[in-house]
């Protein structure tokens, strides 16, 4: 059985998964448009991460950074470091914690959530799996600025 839970981003097997998922990042993308974060980045009290894990064996991550965390303020997050372990793609992990991020936004009474992925066909699995679940293009949020190399999406809660 698979579990989704809090975790640490500094745990060892964590680290190297969000390591390999950097360095295809920088692999597919050029430097100026990898949004990624690395494991420090994703330990902030802004994000919460998860992994999820069938009999302690890492299957995948993902996070949820808060854009306005300010009390009383619209409600907005961004999925951030999604990714499956080599061996366990074509399982449904991403759907399960896809849906696990969702379900922890709505719970907070986030209005959105928001994310931001490549264009190269290399993220086409990514977009396509965003789609299903009721994400469209929008235009850059937070931060973000126009970028030939980003796609940007959102899906109203």
């Amino acid at each position: 059985m698979i579990s989704i839970d809090r975790d640490n981003p500094t745990r060892d097997d964590v680290h190297r998964l969000l390591s390999e998922h950097l360095a295809d990042m920088y692999a597919t993308s050029p430097a100026e448009s990898v949004h990624a974060l690395d494991h420090s980045a994703l330990s902030v009290p802004a994000i919460t991460f998860w992994t999820a894990r069938e009999e302690g064996a890492l299957l995948g991550c993902g996070a949820l950074k808060l854009l306005d965390p300010t009390p009383g303020a619209a409600g907005m997050g961004e999925i951030k470091s999604m990714r499956t372990t080599a061996a366990a793609r074509g399982r449904g992990v991403a759907t399960l914690m896809l849906r696990h991020i969702l379900d922890d936004a709505r719970s907070r009474n986030l209005e959105r959530v928001y994310l931001e992925t490549g264009t190269e066909e290399y993220f086409a699995p990514a977009r396509r799996l965003y789609a299903r679940h009721g994400f469209t293009e929008c235009a850059p949020f937070a931060d973000y600025v126009l970028d030939p190399n980003s796609v940007f999406m959102e899906l109203r809660l």
